[in-house]
């Protein structure tokens, strides 16, 4: 790259990154300003512009904050007050961001929870939110009615959309109780003494050990992904962002949602992605900007050519995932613009951003910004998984190329905070002490990485036996502990196995059985006990688990082997047939390697 270039692209970056500093920097810890008074400082000044459009209606930003409003004054009138929490599972509609930013409001704050969960999953995360309600709509209330059962905790059900049939003692509509609410906002008394410190949100991470993990989100936090997104996507009232992204997440829930309701533009939410509507949509609503994940953009890329994949008004991709195999096909089939690549873990304090549009890098740190950017990377020893140090007890940074754990600094400031989990003792485990000065801590992404000598950041691998597929980490140890009360299971290992052509890992477990492997059985126990992402693709059947010496399962010989029957003693499955689960031929397997057969 000649010197021009280069000095393009540092002013493009360098542009980048200023618009983001200067949305978030009005965020102070110790402010009473919250996200509430983010969005209603947007509401006061493009009231009568189209906030949201979802699958029904389009609302203004006047007409969503009326619906917020009466959100609020609902959790008043069931005595919630300051502190508490309700839970929150539903699928994307106006509702879910009026729900939370109305309870937002009078200071309560809300659990987004995944909609995939099902059984002891839910039930987990219902009990470890602290709430005593939950709202929920239509299409999710059987699921969380079943779970509140394992929950451990008395809790109340709200409904959008029941009927008076299925109403019960702890069950009920919630339509009419909101639209009876007042559509004044409620007065700001009511989350007096609360702060930028305070939680706005739980989001649900699954970590790489055990059930899933409530992130705080403090309001700072929610603030920081809205603002700074909705300024480095350069946004403004006349964009239309498209998001098909749920929004229990924090790229489709904060940061798909900040460039749109806090710039006065509109959001266009859809409850599912779907990848045969998605272009006639994208052109129909006439979306400019679009928030992704990697898998999404994969799923669009693999699938046949469409007419109007080309005739839309995108200018702007954003998101993360987006690997580099998948990149330069993306932007040049579809024509889009311009792709915004970040690096963020929703409990984390480490982001970056690809203001440049490198294909493949996750974000850049070049020189004369360094010491603005919370990152560091430093050597790691995969054995131990856990980052080398010298003769003096200190970490070492890499070098160029050299692959290392990504690090943020842990200290009382906003770029720097790290709020943690509900659960303290997982909070521990993610920080690192006596890093570079005793002393010192900083937070373990759990991520490897590779930075080059121009300063862009490549995303390498999740440490531990955590891994992605279809857009969600699944945490191995979760999928063991579901499924070792299977029938006729003795012992269960659950890792990931790459396959060509997919992003992220399929799941495969090894089992160790008593008796003959029951297909059916085994799959209608899997269906019941798992959310469809973290559900094995593949299936191994082994004589004996081998352990380490502290008793841990050695899968290094059982990911290497992968799903390769010529590799594998004993019978292999794979996900499908009448059965749930058929044996894998080498026919099969080639079927897979070449894309024919996709799972």
């Amino acid at each position: 790259m000649g010197l021009v270039a280069n000095i393009k692209r540092d002013i493009r970056f360098a542009k980048g990154l200023n618009r983001l500093f200067k949305r978030i920097k009005p965020i102070e810890l110790d402010s009473p300003v919250l996200v509430c008074d983010d969005w209603e400082e947007a509401v006061d000044k493009f009231g009568d512009n189209v906030a949201i459009q979802d699958d029904q209606r389009s609302l203004t930003y006047r007409e969503l904050d009326a619906m917020a409003n009466r959100f609020g004054h609902w959790a008043q009138s069931r005595r919630l007050k300051r502190g508490d929490t309700v839970a929150l599972v539903m699928l994307n509609r106006a509702e879910y961001i009026a729900a939370w930013m109305g309870f937002a409001k009078v200071g309560v704050g809300t659990a987004l929870i995944n909609t995939n969960l099902t059984g002891h999953a839910l039930a987990h995360c219902l009990s470890i939110s602290n709430a005593s309600q939950v709202v929920t709509d239509l299409e999710c209330w059987r699921s969380v009615d079943d779970a509140r059962l394992l929950s451990g905790r008395n809790l109340m059900l709200w409904v959008l959309g029941l009927g008076d049939t299925d109403e019960a003692d702890s069950r009920r509509g919630l339509d009419k109780p909101v639209r009876s609410g007042s559509s004044v906002r409620p007065n700001r008394s009511l989350r007096s003494g609360l702060t930028n410190r305070d939680t706005a949100l739980y989001i649900y991470t699954s970590g790489t050990t055990g059930m899933p993990k409530a992130a705080k989100i403090t309001h700072a936090r929610a603030r920081t992904y809205m603002r700074a997104f909705a300024g480095a996507t350069a946004a403004t009232d006349k964009d239309v962002t498209f998001n098909v992204l749920p929004l229990y997440h924090s790229t489709g829930g904060l940061v798909g949602i900040g460039p749109a309701l806090l710039n006065g533009g509109k959001l266009v939410l859809r409850r599912r992605f779907s990848a045969s509507s998605f272009w006639p949509d994208a052109k129909a609503t006439g979306a400019t900007l679009f928030v992704y994940i990697g898998e999404l953009c994969r799923y669009l890329v693999n699938c046949p050519e469409q007419p109007d994949e080309r005739s839309h008004k995108l200018r702007l991709a954003f998101g993360n995932g987006l690997r580099p195999d998948v990149w330069d096909d993306f932007q040049k089939r579809f024509r889009i613009p311009d792709i915004l690549e970040f690096y963020g873990s929703t409990e984390g304090n480490v982001s970056l951003f690809n203001f440049d549009g490198k294909p493949g890098a996750i974000g850049r740190v070049p020189g004369f910004v360094k010491n603005k950017i919370n990152f560091k990377l430093v050597k790691f020893d995969i054995d131990t998984e856990e980052p080398l140090r010298g003769s003096d007890g200190l970490c070492q940074l890499t070098g160029p190329g050299e692959v290392g754990e990504a690090l943020g600094k842990i200290s009382d400031d906003l770029r720097h905070s790290f709020s943690g989990y509900a659960d303290k003792a997982a909070s521990e485990k993610k920080i690192l002490r006596d890093v570079f000065v005793r002393g010192d801590r900083w937070f373990r992404t759990g991520d490897l990485m590779r930075q080059d000598s121009e300063g862009y950041v490549y995303f390498i691998d999740r440490i531990g036996d955590t891994y992605r597929w279809k857009g969600e980490n699944v945490s191995t140890a979760e999928v063991e502990q579901r499924l070792a009360d299977a029938p006729g299971v003795k012992e269960v290992i659950a890792y990931g196995v790459p396959i060509p052509g997919q992003e992220g890992k399929a799941g495969m477990v090894a089992l160790v059985l008593d008796g003959k492997f029951e297909a059916a059985g085994f799959a209608q126990w899997v269906e019941a006990e798992l959310p469809s992402y973290a559900q094995p693709c593949f299936v191994r059947v082994i004589k004996a688990a081998d352990t380490t010496g502290t008793f841990k399962y050695r899968k290094i010989d059982l990911v290497t082997d992968g799903f390769d029957p010529g590799k594998v003693d004993g019978a292999l499955y794979v996900r499908g047939g009448k059965s749930g689960y058929t044996k894998l031929t080498a026919a099969a397997r080639a079927a897979i390697l070449s894309g024919e057969t996709r799972l």
